[in-house]
């Protein structure tokens, strides 16, 4: 059986778009329900997340504004800590997210069978949760709603960090992740109370939070249910509730060490500008414990090599029809599922990939910089900081024997300055495909009716 854009929930068995067989549910949120489903061709097991009513009423629905902030953050993501976005499939009446599928489940659900976690895996645990968020904050993610339900566990018990619908994104464009107003800080009440920052409570007094440091206290509280087994600040009246997350006072169990307790207190200072950042949790003896600046950087490293559920790599080395016609400004979709920002765009060079990428090398380890080769041959490069922090991605992509296309993907701030400055003059090429008329595209739309090719 293959969905062809009904309304009815998916039932075991049932296949979605010749590709997924269906399989139980897993679980279900306020817009969204998750299911077990299985790759047909590969037999690799993968999550479906299934929203119902994609199309979003003037009024702009929760469910719509939530599966378009999870699709706009995954696609920034690539972080060994943080569930993979596969593909995404869309019929009239609902969008599918095609996801990593992380089968040691909740973590929430470890805690409860054990009370309470050793001290040792609590530390390796929340040492793979900051490095995600770190990854996350470097790209200008901000998840905004982080606990213990919201992080999975892989077959070998490592972290995942999942569910980004209340995820705000900073683009290089907007210096407002929310969009709300033209500042750093974010507007928007969201996450569930028990986890949620004091200055998130307050934002209407204060003129807004700063998304990281509200992430921090969210993982403050994390780190003290993984110790403690039960939460920090709880409270059945929801106005008592948050009288005791603005006082931050909180009463570790006996069994908790003293470095322990004084980080625990750092990440749950209501202060935000006190608050220890992830720099300082980088120094902090408990954290620092047995672990060094290479193990930090090996788990900031995004994963390149990451295959997608048929097996290919996500990465593909070749542009298809699809890909060509959406360089014509107004056949591209990527609208519908990103940000419309400046922190993405594509030209054309008229040299082979190689002596891109290896310019790229070049001009970034001249500024100090790592620059790494993923992919096939080494047709991606990452260019990251001094502390590993994201700073630019570029994919180059041959289109005929003359010609390649290169796209590119940066963060705000310094990768920004680092394309307009330094990048861009050296990697930038005569031809533009936002800016040429492109008659390659009417080739590409040729093979589409050829070939009777669908947009799933």
């Amino acid at each position: 059986m293959t969905e062809t854009g009904g309304g009815a929930p998916p039932s075991p068995g049932k296949v979605l778009f010749g590709k997924y067989e269906m399989g139980r549910l897993l679980g279900r949120g306020a817009s969204a329900k998750v299911y077990h489903a299985r790759h047909c061709a590969s037999g690799l097991g993968v999550a479906v997340k299934v929203f119902p009513n994609p199309r979003r009423p003037a009024g702009c629905s929760a469910a719509g504004d939530s599966f378009i902030r999870e699709i706009s953050a995954l696609r920034r993501l690539r972080h060994p800590h943080i569930v993979r976005l596969h593909e995404v499939l869309a019929s009239r009446s609902k969008v599918y997210l095609v996801l990593e599928l992380a089968k040691g489940g909740e973590l929430f659900s470890r805690v409860e069978e054990r009370g309470h976690l050793p001290e040792d895996l609590c530390r390796r645990l929340f040492r793979q949760l900051v490095s995600a968020v770190a990854y996350s904050h470097s790209r200008g993610v901000f998840h905004r709603d982080l606990k213990p339900e919201n992080l999975l566990l892989d077959e070998a018990g490592d972290l995942k960090v999942s569910d980004f619908g209340f995820a705000a994104l900073r683009s290089s464009s907007s210096s407002s992740a929310d969009g709300d107003d033209g500042d750093l800080l974010l507007h928007t009440q969201c996450g569930t109370p028990a986890y949620v920052a004091p200055e998130v409570l307050t934002k209407k007094m204060t003129g807004g939070y700063d998304g990281a440091k509200a992430d921090m206290w969210s993982c403050g509280v994390i780190l003290f249910v993984l110790n403690a087994g039960y939460l920090p600040f709880n409270d059945p009246n929801l106005m008592s509730l948050y009288r005791k997350i603005y006082r931050g006072y909180h009463r570790c169990p006996r069994w908790t060490s003293p470095n322990l307790r004084r980080l625990i207190a750092r990440l749950l200072d209501p202060n935000p500008a006190t608050r220890i950042s992830v720099d300082g949790i980088l120094r902090d003896p408990w954290f620092a414990k047995d672990f060094d600046a290479d193990q930090w950087t090996a788990l900031m490293q995004p994963r390149g090599d990451a295959t997608d559920p048929s097996g290919k790599p996500h990465h593909r080395r070749e542009l298809n029809a699809f890909d060509l016609i959406s360089f014509s400004p107004g056949l591209d979709l990527s609208p519908l599922f990103e940000e419309a920002t400046s922190d993405r765009e594509r030209f054309a060079l008229a040299e082979p990939v190689d002596s891109i990428v290896d310019r790229l090398e070049q001009v970034g380890r001249a500024q100090g910089l790592a620059v790494r080769r993923e992919g096939e041959n080494g047709f991606c490069a990452v260019v990251e900081g001094q502390k590993g922090d994201f700073l630019l991605r570029v994919e180059v992509y041959p289109l005929t024997a003359s010609l390649t296309v290169v796209a590119i993907e940066r963060s705000g701030g310094a990768g920004e300055s680092l394309w307009n400055e330094k990048l861009g003059p050296a990697l930038r090429g005569p031809v533009n495909l936002a800016l040429e008329t492109p008659s390659f595209i009417t080739e590409a739309e040729r093979i589409h009716d050829a070939t009777g090719s669908s947009m799933e």
